[in-house]
């Protein structure tokens, strides 16, 4: 999975690039290339790697709820 991710970030890397580049030497090829290159990394890409990044992880863990009972905890404490 790494390197599926490492792969597809240097293939819109390199999509980018050339876009730019298609871009600047007067195409208008250009455009659509960075177009698609942003696609890639919005639908694509960033899923990917969220996915990577938290297929193991408790999401609890992320959440408020410890903070909010401790919050709630001194808040009885100092209303005493």
């Amino acid at each position: 999975m790494k390197f599926v991710i490492l792969f597809i970030l240097i293939l819109v890397l390199g999509m980018l690039g050339a876009g730019f580049y298609l871009k600047s030497s007067g195409d208008t090829n250009g455009e659509i290339v960075i177009g698609i290159g942003v696609l890639i990394v919005a639908f694509i890409l960033m899923p990917l790697f969220i996915y990577h990044r938290y297929k193991n992880k408790n999401l609890k863990d992320f959440t408020f709820d410890k903070f909010k009972k401790d919050l709630e905890e001194r808040s009885k404490s100092e209303s005493k």
